[in-house]
């Protein structure tokens, strides 16, 4: 069966740094994989580059087995490859309503008609409500966004991203800056998205991600040094000497 997302032998390098180096990997849907590293391993020019925002040096980028390479970013939204971002690009003064609609409108390519028009649009007002209730979202849905938790603003970004309709949906540390009593938000939130749809999500907090991922592939400097279940990668000892450490001591104590 043909991957949902592939990438093939993606390169990247600034001046004489290697930053991605011949990574390939493959996602089939409903995958839940952890992309986890060091800093400066690579993971965010990883994401940058299957998501059309840098250009690889060489390597493929698939979707669905369509080459999407030379795609430009929103061409590769318009075809079911989103991400979110580490720090949150929210409009302080709208409401999680509005910022759902406007992402709505922005797929069928209406959103020109979003100021003044978009309650009048049944279809639209009905989508964004299930969308924000699916990610617990519908108690602050007309709040100003500067006037809720920022635990509620990054389950905001996972929301934009559900409205554009993803089969592949990259997370960049969902859980940044988010206290950790509320990251449990993010991981009901998680729980919810459709089964079918490829997750491939960045993040340092290993409980998170242990509890997360069926698969957990590992970067250093550039390159994927592990890929695996979460049981085998605690036990690897390349992944303890670049990354885990103690945290895989502690869990085999645990």
């Amino acid at each position: 069966m043909t991957p949902i997302f592939a990438v093939e032998n993606l390169e990247k390098h600034f001046g004489g740094l290697k930053v991605t180096q011949n990574v390939s990997l493959s996602m089939a849907q409903g995958d839940r994989i952890a992309l986890i590293g060091p800093n400066g391993a690579g993971k965010t020019t990883f994401v940058n580059l299957v998501t059309g925002q840098i250009p690889p040096d060489s390597g493929r980028v698939l979707l669905a087995g369509e080459d999407v390479t030379r795609l430009s970013a929103t061409q590769r939204v318009r075809k079911g490859l989103v991400r979110t971002f580490q720090v949150t690009r929210l409009f302080s003064d709208m409401t999680p309503q509005e910022h759902v609609a406007l992402a709505l409108l922005q797929r069928q390519g209406k959103s020109g008609r979003m100021f003044g028009t978009y309650a009048d649009m049944p279809d639209i007002v009905a989508q964004s409500r299930t969308i924000l209730a699916t990610l617990g979202l519908t108690r602050v849905a007309d709040e100003k966004v500067r006037e809720i938790a920022y635990g509620q603003q990054r389950l905001l970004e996972i929301a934009l991203a559900m409205a554009l309709q993803p089969k592949v949906l990259l997370l960049d540390e969902p859980a940044a800056g988010v206290p950790h009593s509320d990251t449990v938000l993010i991981e009901q939130a998680l729980a919810q998205l459709p089964p079918e749809l490829a997750v491939l999500m960045i993040e340092h907090d290993m409980d998170f991600v242990f509890r997360f991922a069926q698969r957990v592939v590992v970067l250093a400097a550039g390159a994927i040094i592990f890929d695996g279940t979460p049981q085998e990668v605690a036990a690897d000892p390349r992944v303890r000497e670049a990354y885990l450490g103690s945290y895989a001591d502690a869990r085999s104590v645990a």
